[in-house]
This record gives structure tokens, C-alpha cells and sequence, in this order.
């Protein structure tokens, strides 16, 4: 009998797969659990429709995620952090703290979705990953400085302003 698979099903095949299997197999336990469909002309038309359906929203989703990218490649973060008297970092920059950031500038991007393989311990300027879709990754400049660093270049403007 012909079926189309619903479901993935491991050494068959996965979902929207044409295959045969024995009468018995597919009546009495893909069916039955919908993990299959008969493959007959109704049912390929219905699968065809529903596939055109999910194609048309994942190249939206796609679409979006280009557009977020452009914008995301625009933007330079400034992350400000304390140092300690070795120069260190007190502390690290993490996927959260670029995510707070990111939200503050109207970003609502998932943590889990900064491809930051191990924390910022360092002062200065990266390029990290973020993967805002499986085919598109987009490239977010980041730059930590010191506090103090911050606060010398306001009293700077400050003084040049006066």
C-alpha cells in the first residue's frame, strides 16, 4: 500500500515521503496513530496544498529574518563594564547581557540565538554571530569598554562644550 507520511518515522522515512509499505503495517498501526495517510489522489492534492502553504510561510519567516539582519549589521553596541586593577573585567559579557542590550535598542531577540561560544572576558571589539534563521546568520559588532573609560570621554564633551 502506498502512504504518505504525517510524522517522521525512524527507517521508513520523514514527513511528505511517498512510500510503500505492507497493507497490514499501514492499516493497523500508521493510520491508526496518524502517522500516515493512504496516498491516494485526494490525499496528495491535500498534501501538496498544505506543503505550497508551508513553503509560502517559511519564506516569509526567511524574508523577515533578511530584513532583521540588515538592521541588526547596522547597529554597533557599546557595552560598558568594570574593570578591576588588573585591567580585567570584573565579571563577563554573556548572550544575556547582549540581549539586554539589544532589547534596549528595540531587539527582541532570543539569547539562544547569540552564537557566543564562550564570554567576553576582554576589553575591546567583536564580531559575534546570530542566528536568526537556518540559513541566515547575521554578523553583530560589539564593542566592550570600561566604565571609566565611558565616563572620561562624557567629562571630554563636557569640557568642550563649556
Amino acid at each position: 500500500m502506498k502512504i504518505i507520511l504525517k510524522e517522521d518515522v525512524k527507517a521508513l522515512g520523514s514527513i511528505g515521503d511517498i512510500v510503500t509499505v505492507k497493507d497490514g503495517y499501514a492499516r493497523n498501526y500508521l493510520i491508526p496513530k496518524g502517522l500516515a495517510v493512504r496516498a491516494n489522489e485526494k490525499n496528495l492534492k491535500e498534501f501538496e496544498h498544505h506543503k505550497r502553504m508551508i513553503e509560502r510561510k517559511l519564506n516569509k519567516v526567511k524574508i523577515h529574518a533578511e530584513e532583521l539582519k540588515a538592521k541588526l549589521e547596522e547597529v554597533e553596541l557599546n557595552i560598558k563594564q568594570r574593570l578591576g586593577k588588573s585591567g580585567k573585567l570584573f565579571g563577563s559579557v554573556t548572550s544575556l547581557i547582549i540581549e539586554k542590550e539589544l532589547s534596549k535598542l528595540g531587539f527582541d531577540i532570543d539569547r539562544k540565538k547569540i552564537l557566543l561560544k564562550e564570554p567576553i572576558k576582554t576589553l575591546g571589539n567583536f564580531e559575534i554571530d546570530i542566528k536568526l534563521h537556518p540559513e541566515v546568520i547575521a554578523k553583530l559588532k560589539v564593542n566592550v569598554i570600561s566604565e571609566e573609560e565611558e565616563g572620561k570621554e562624557e567629562k571630554k564633551e563636557e569640557v568642550a562644550g563649556n
